[in-house]
């Protein structure tokens, strides 16, 4: 074969980047481990020194090659049997190149794993068939989500010790796709295997022959990874401003996402100045189109004033511009986050500082439940708030990962304090000031909530029933019968009603929860303000969403009563009632507490 024909061939194979996550000892090492060693891309100086670890240091047992030894390099790796860094390793197939990111298990390692992530094409989130989805499988599954990575796939490993049962696979797929169906992930592929045994990783196994689908290597050698690339909105971030001479004014940088061609109209960020371009040059000559993530010179026909950290895009397409703004973050150094404090934010090429405005909540990510808190730790998930000196020229992270990213820098130590995902930009940094700022223009009718409470002979109250989803509705029914046959007005709403409706643009994920929230709670205060006892449930909330919706529906009141047994803390429910108490019963103790809360001196319900 030609030797220039194979090089050109070989550089211009596509690339994937993919990361291995999982709880530890789910068998990541020796999946890649396996995965060279099966493809045959170990030399075979390696392949001797990997049969004398094995030996001496190895866990595979009964003689057995150590695959794993392949990545654990560090000394204390080996010794434990586990992994800490992240270990990188580069391999080619005839149909492609890779980049694997093996990440550690381990719950502290957290912020490695997300390390790792950041530039990932693709997931493999490793789990033990004997253990099925564990903790550290839905606290990975999450920063997977959290970091929007569009291709996932679950190995199921260690299947030659359940003797290769088909159903222990359907298993751990269904319950699997019961947790990660909150996260709003994209199409999951699900491969049973044994990574020691070389089952379904290279070639099918014929010990799972009720397995349909491809073996592993075969998937990422097909996967299609381009659709990730935002193509749609161009973003150009300038690094460097190129002055060789009097007849030149170039802007260096890599294209984080969109396409342009000579002749566009842009516009310079954050100036607004608008141009069109006139070459695209590079090093190895000029070009009729770039895209991401190549890295150009822009020249433009006019003269304009672009300086590094700024940032040219189509004149008809711009992004956010704002110094005020929310992010999810992981926390990534030991001193903990917490309001007021100020870092230096790296977004993009610019460099500016930031003060954290607003620590929201922490999100507990085996449960997915957020909690109000003072600080986040290291290796914590959260949302914040921010204000920045600068303003930023971003896309939420949903939209664009290169734009909708950023990290906090210590200004002192200079390491990398928290990587976070931009959700929104915020009109206002301060949560207290938006809520007074809503009340104050807030229009009030000519008739007061006095006024309606004379007449109704009750005050407007809110009754959220949360709990369970079988018997809280129903519940919230009857209350709203039995009000209405004494008089009160009383309405439920319910859930679907939301869902079909007002909420019909959101999802269930995770991601829109804060949403939903928003827009029951503003509901919520609406017809409350109207004089209602507004009734309806909902099957989950956390302390975080019911310290949101009092917040809302201020100053109307809020009583939230629990059915059967609840996560929430004891402090955000007024009523916590046992599910198989009789209904009759229920709406007696329900009323009583209504009564005590809404009840005007001179009128009962």
């Amino acid at each position: 074969m030609d030797i220039d024909h194979f090089l050109n061939q070989h550089e211009n194979k596509s690339l994937l980047r993919l990361l291995t996550c999982g709880s530890v000892d789910d068998g990541k090492s020796t999946l890649i481990g396996r995965l060279l060693y099966d493809s045959k891309l170990i030399f075979d100086d390696q392949l001797s020194a990997l049969h004398a670890d094995s030996e001496k240091v190895g866990n595979a047992g009964d003689g057995e090659i150590d695959y794993a030894l392949l990545l654990d390099g560090l000394k204390a790796e080996r010794e434990q049997g586990i992994t800490i860094d992240v270990a990188y390793r580069y391999f080619a197939t005839p149909k492609r190149k890779f980049i694997i990111a093996d990440t550690p298990g381990h719950e502290q390692y957290t912020r490695n794993m997300a390390t790792g992530a950041s530039t990932a094409d693709l997931a493999l989130i490793l789990i033990d068939a004997r253990l099925g989805v564990i903790t550290q499988t839905k606290r990975h599954t999450f920063l997977v989500s959290l970091l929007g990575l569009k291709h996932i796939v679950v190995v199921v490993n260690k299947m030659d010790l359940k003797e290769y049962d088909e159903g222990v696979f359907k298993s751990i797929k269904a319950e699997f796709e019961a947790f990660s169906s909150e996260l709003d992930m994209p199409a999951v592929t699900f491969i049973p295997i044994s990574a020691l045994k070389g089952d379904n990783v290279v070639k099918k196994s014929a010990n799972m022959a009720w397995y349909a689908g491809d073996p592993l290597l075969p998937i990422l050698e097909e996967v299609d990874v381009a659709g990730g690339i935002n193509l749609d909105d161009f973003r150009f971030p300038v690094q460097l401003v190129s002055r060789p001479d009097l007849n030149f004014r170039g802007f260096a940088g890599t294209i984080a996402s969109g396409t342009v061609r000579p002749g566009d109209r842009i516009k310079a960020l954050p100036s607004l100045k608008e141009s069109t371009v006139k070459r695209i040059v590079t090093a190895d000559g000029d070009l009729d189109e770039a895209f991401a993530p190549q890295s150009v010179m822009l020249e433009l026909n006019d003269e304009i004033d672009i300086s590094n950290g700024e940032m040219i895009v189509h004149a008809e397409n711009l992004p956010h511009i704002s110094t005020h703004l929310e992010a999810s973050i992981v926390w990534m150094t030991e001193t903990p986050l917490k309001e007021g404090q100020t870092y230096m934010i790296r977004h993009t090429s610019r460099t500016t500082k930031a003060r954290i405005s607003k620590l929201k909540y922490q999100v507990d990510v085996n449960t997915l439940q957020k909690h109000p808190t003072e600080e986040l730790q290291l290796n914590e998930i959260g949302r914040i708030t921010l204000t920045t000196h600068l303003p930023l020229f971003f896309d939420p992270y949903v939209n664009n990962r290169e734009t909708g990213s950023f990290i906090l820098i210590d200004p002192i130590s200079n390491a990398t304090a928290g990587a976070g995902m931009i959700t929104r930009s915020l009109s206002i940094d301060d949560p207290k000031k938006e809520t007074a700022r809503r009340e104050f223009l807030w229009e009030q009718g000519r008739v007061s909530p006095g006024n309606r409470a004379q007449r109704n002979r009750h005050k407007g109250k809110w009754v959220l029933f949360i709990g369970d989803a079988a018997h809280a509705p129903k519940l919230a029914k009857d209350l709203e019968y039995k009000l209405f046959s004494k008089h009160l007005q009383s309405y439920y709403l319910g859930l679907s009603n939301l869902t079909e409706g007002l909420e019909a643009d959101l999802g269930d994920s995770f991601w829109d929860r804060e949403e939903h929230i928003r827009r029951i709670g503003e509901l919520g205060r609406i017809l409350t303000d109207a004089g209602l006892i507004f009734i309806n449930s909902l099957e989950r909330a956390d302390d975080y969403d019911l310290t949101r919706l009092k917040a809302l529906n201020a100053p109307n009141e809020l009583l939230v009563i629990a059915i059967g047994e609840s996560a929430v803390d004891a402090k955000h429910i007024d009523l916590q009632l046992d599910s198989g108490t009789d209904a009759a019963d229920l709406i007696k103790t329900i009323e009583a507490e209504l009564d005590r809360h809404t009840g005007l001196p001179e009128y009962s319900i």
